[in-house]
């Protein structure tokens, strides 16, 4: 038992410098606050929502903040380990914009049968307004999570048959700028 290792054993560290766009200076560093902030090593899904509360202190992210815990927890053991951590915020900060839209495209598709129903993304729009709260000021045509998913669906469901495929998602997330804007937060130290 005892103190857990505060530093990265060197073949982890290769794996995720292999698997990531973080250098082995950041990774330390990452792997140092993670474990300072995470002394079991795992992330819980309570904290987890604690971090976006303090993100997003006017409204109630805990909702947007479990579905993005679902994301990053990979192996669906119910923790996020510095990995599952480090991997997605990889991809979210510093991966193409393909390789977002595709995690933004595992955050909607909630079932994972490789589809967004318009259900889907109401629950994820539905939980985007809620975490912003009062602070989102919206076009009329856009002012509930119904009307935007009416719209978003308007757009990118070319072959009208209510749902989206990844690649129907990622063309036309990339002339939506709104969608664009939220996958390019970055998470720099």
């Amino acid at each position: 038992m005892g103190k857990r290792a505060s530093k990265l054993k060197s073949s982890e560290l290769k794996e995720l410098m292999n698997c990531t766009y973080f250098s082995q200076v950041e990774l330390q560093n990452w792997y140092k606050d993670f474990m300072k902030d995470c002394p079991k090593g795992v992330l819980k899904k309570e904290e987890f929502q604690n971090i976006y509360q303090q993100f997003f202190p006017h409204g109630n992210p805990s909702k947007f903040a479990e579905l993005v815990f679902n994301v990053f927890d990979a192996n669906k053991d119910g923790y996020i380990t510095f990995k599952e951590f480090v991997c997605a915020l990889s991809v979210t900060s510093r991966g193409t914009l393909d390789e977002k839209l595709d995690w933004a495209f595992s955050l909607y598709d909630l079932n994972n049968d490789g589809f967004i129903t318009k259900k889907e993304m109401v629950d994820i729009v539905d939980a985007i307004y809620s975490m912003v709260g009062e602070l989102l000021d919206l076009p009329r045509d856009e002012d509930t999570p119904q009307k935007r998913v009416n719209k978003i669906f308007l757009q990118m469901d070319l072959n009208r048959d209510g749902k989206l495929t990844k690649e129907e998602f990622r063309e036309g997330s990339k002339s939506d700028p709104w969608i664009v804007q939220a996958l390019t937060v970055d998470f720099e130290q």
